[in-house]
Formats: structure tokens, sequence, C-alpha cells
């Protein structure tokens, strides 16, 4: 393995643990209705446990509803039932075919325990590209170890790691303000 594939292969995993948290912070709910929120939610269909989004269409109707409107008549009673019993604290209510499901409006203590929630995500996080930077500089040292590159060349190339470090943790700390703004607007 070169330099230059230890730098690539940090930055992919960096990139990919962006990813993950921005999909971890999808999971939390604002007071605002997304179709996102009702991803984890699985329902029983013929026998196996799918996604709603699998078998009915999931959009929004105004800034604090959901609409579930499933594909097959049968259908209805089991999403609403996969909702109601979800951990998310919401309540659908069915409407001939379509299903709204109202996003409740968050208390003040709520909106500080989610942030604190969103915080916690966010060093989660940074623990985790802090891990892959170590992991990095673990394999620069080994190829100076096996003199397959020069001590500068290890220098230098820890230095543009942690530089790459910086960026991503950073742009974490930019996410987790952007979330905590969002939960605390009412």
């Amino acid at each position: 393995m070169t330099i230059a594939d230890i730098k690539k292969t940090a930055e992919t995993k960096m990139a990919k643990s962006i990813e993950s948290f921005k999909g971890e912070l999808q999971k939390i709910r604002t007071g605002r209705a997304h179709p996102g929120i009702l991803d984890q939610v699985s329902v029983d269909y013929y026998g196996s446990m799918v996604p709603i989004s699998q078998v009915a269409n999931v959009s929004l109707l105004d800034a604090r509803t959901i609409s579930v409107q499933p594909w097959e008549k049968g259908m209805g009673a089991k999403i609403e039932k996969a909702i109601r019993e979800s951990d998310l604290g919401l309540n659908p209510a069915s409407q001939g075919d379509l299903i709204r499901v109202p996003m409740p409006a968050l208390t003040e203590e709520r909106r500080r325990d989610l942030t604190k929630v969103v915080r916690n995500t966010g060093e989660d996080a940074k623990v985790a590209v802090r891990n892959l930077r170590r992991d990095a500089n673990e394999q620069l040292k080994k190829l100076l170890k096996d003199k397959l590159a020069t001590e500068d060349e290890e220098r230098r190339s820890q230095d543009e790691v942690q530089k790459l470090t910086d960026r991503t943790i950073g742009e974490i700390d930019k996410l987790v303000q952007g979330k905590e703004a969002d939960i605390l607007a009412v």
C-alpha cells in the first residue's frame, strides 16, 4: 500500500462517516414533518417486514403533517398500527385510503434533550473520524518501518491526514449546529 492509497482510503472512509452521521441526524425529529422519519418503521407485508416506503407513497401534506397513501387497500390498518407501535411517538389517523400522521409540537424540555442527543451523535462521529486518522497514521508508520517511505514523506503525509481530519470534524460541527438550530426553532 502506498502513501497515496492510505490517504485516499482515509478520505473515503471519513466521507462515509459524514454520510452515516447525516443519516443519523435525519432520524432525530424536529417539530417539522419529514418523510424520512418513517424510514425505519417496518410493516408486515405478506409475512415479511418491509419499510413503509415499499408499500405506500409517503409525502408531506403541510409542514406538520405526513401523508401515507397505501398502494393496496388492505394495508392501511397494518401501516397505521406499525406507525402507532413504533417508538416515534406518532399517532396516525385514517381518512379513507389516506393516513395522516400529524407531528406533535416539541416541548422546550424535549428540545433541550434532542440537542443533547445531537451533540452526542456528533461526538460519536468525531470519534469515528479520529479512529480513522489513527489507523492511517499507523499505516504510514508501518511504511516508514518497512523502509517504503522516508521520514519526510511520512511526516508530510501525517500532516495531510491531520488537515483532512480537521476539515471533516469542522463539517461535523457545522452539521451539529445546523441541526440544533433546526430543533430549537419554534
